[in-house]
């Protein structure tokens, strides 16, 4: 792969950059350049965020549209991904890392199924509500289009959460700037050609891949409306920060250190359940927010749960991203290999046990490779235990009983996902709705473009998908009739 492009879409076409500097994509299974981009500057931003303003604000542009129209646009858009599914699977795969099997679910049907949905929802939804004034006459209260948004993405799903924000700000009349990750540059480029086949109007959304300062530049924009951010707690603070001050609503879904619970009625057989814990535990590499990395289990089962998670991580094919056999490919940079194995070495240091892993895998001599790696006695205190590593580290944490575990799940900064195992569903809700956190699920977690997805306390603010998400891109107007 030696993709080359000169140009950013800008307004429903293709611009030149404002500077020469670029960026340079790397396969992180093989650390070979994959082609070349141009760098956004502030001057692209400028003009990015003009063409957002100037759809929005025409008086019969994309705003003013019937929301079925905008539908009609989102369903093209999503035919027009579908028919690139392999291109996006390639590039995404080649750049971050993760598996081609997991690349072909989440990178590409998912997109399209959440544009699909939102299509449907803005064909559905009431955007205007009349109610009886209480002193006499009606009031009518409009749900409008906040307007010109930001949108930061990260790299470890760079379609899926894109989507995440797209499709919503699409279905209420938003427009959009996007600003990918410069480690996933390539499939945003993808999407582009496909918002210009599917008719996406001019300016609706543009795209311009930067690195942070240029994601400064984005969210501090006086012409933009709304921030939308996906990534690290840190970053999402200074976000939030400059939203703050701006009075600009944000929503960001950042970090996280979700707690496994592992209940003593649990079914540990592998066979039944391996596919489900993967998931939940240790998709992408380890580099997914909601991962349940801290796993709680009873004292009562202590080892047999240290068994179980053992055979998993040390069962799991590691390789080459673009190997349809592979289940964990590498980390995404050699930045992102270097902090995990940091932590992996102050998991030794803190007197945590290796059952498996802790190094990096015989004969992939090139590539950011991370053995899957488990951790036992873990105390909940410890660095591993609190801090987010984003790989494929798990640390294994006993309890006495299901009031020690919920204590423990809830003692943590984040609160993203989580997981209850147990053989007995009602008492797994039933323990999930005790635990501080926006997602959990019980015997299996995946989210759901029907339900709301987002965090607590460090792990953000605000919803995405569902209903619920089109609330992030609209603002209320109340008309005293």
């Amino acid at each position: 792969m030696n993709l080359r492009y000169d140009t950013f879409f800008i307004g429903g076409t293709w611009v030149r950059p404002a500077t020469d500097r670029v960026i340079i994509p790397v396969n992180a299974s093989t650390e070979e350049q994959l082609g070349q981009v141009p760098e956004g500057a502030e001057a692209d931003i400028d003009a990015a965020v003009a063409a957002a303003r100037q759809a929005f604000d025409d008086p019969s542009g994309w705003s003013s549209w019937e929301p079925a129209r905008r539908a009609d646009v989102m369903d093209r858009l999503a035919d027009a991904i579908d028919r690139r599914a392999d291109g996006f699977v390639e590039r995404v795969s080649a750049q971050n890392g993760m598996p081609v099997a997991v690349a072909r679910q989440l990178e590409t049907g998912y997109p399209s199924a959440v544009l699909r949905y939102y299509a449907g929802l803005a064909r559905a939804a009431e955007f205007t509500e009349t109610r009886a004034g209480l002193f006499g006459g009606s009031i009518q209260v409009r749900r409008v289009p906040v307007g010109v948004v930001a949108a930061i993405v990260p790299w470890n799903f760079p379609q899926a959460l894109s989507m995440f924000k797209i499709a919503p700000a699409m279905a209420t009349g938003c427009t959009l700037v996007i600003k990918p990750s410069p480690e996933t540059v390539l499939d945003a480029y993808l999407l582009a050609e496909a918002m210009e086949e599917a008719g996406v109007p001019a300016g609706v959304v543009n795209i311009v891949p930067g690195g942070r300062e240029v994601g400064a530049y984005l969210v501090a924009h006086p012409q933009v409306d709304k921030v939308a951010f996906t990534g690290s707690t840190a970053a999402g603070r200074t976000i939030a920060e400059t939203c703050g001050r701006l009075l600009r609503p944000v929503t960001l879904e950042l970090g996280g250190k979700s707690a496994a619970i592992v209940l003593d009625d649990a079914d540990l057989d592998l066979a039944k359940i391996g596919e489900g814990l993967f998931g939940s535990t240790l998709l992408n590499n380890g580099q997914t927010c909601f991962l349940g990395t801290r796993v709680l289990a009873p004292r009562s089962r202590y080892a047999e749960v240290v068994d179980a998670f053992t055979a998993l991580a040390g069962s799991l094919t590691v390789g080459d991203a673009g190997d349809a056999t592979t289940q964990i490919g590498p980390m995404a940079t050699a930045r992102q290999r270097d902090r995990v194995e940091s932590y992996i070495a102050k998991g030794r240091g803190e007197g945590a046990r290796i059952t498996v892993g802790g190094g990096r895998p015989a004969g992939l001599e090139r590539g950011w490779f991370v053995q899957p790696t488990v951790f036992a006695d873990v105390d909940n205190g410890s660095v591993i235990a609190q801090e987010e590593i984003f790989g494929p580290v798990l640390s294994l944490i006993p309890y006495d009983d299901v009031d020690h575990a919920v204590r423990i799940a809830n003692d943590s900064d984040f609160g993203l996902g989580g997981t209850v195992w147990t053989s007995d569903p009602e008492r797994g809700a039933a323990v999930a709705h005790r635990v501080r956190t926006g997602t959990i699920g019980v015997n299996r977690y995946i989210p759901d473009p029907a339900a709301p997805f987002g965090g607590v306390k460090a792990s953000g603010l605000g919803r995405e998908l569902g209903p619920e998400g089109l609330a992030g891109y609209q603002q209320t107007q109340t008309v005293y009739v």
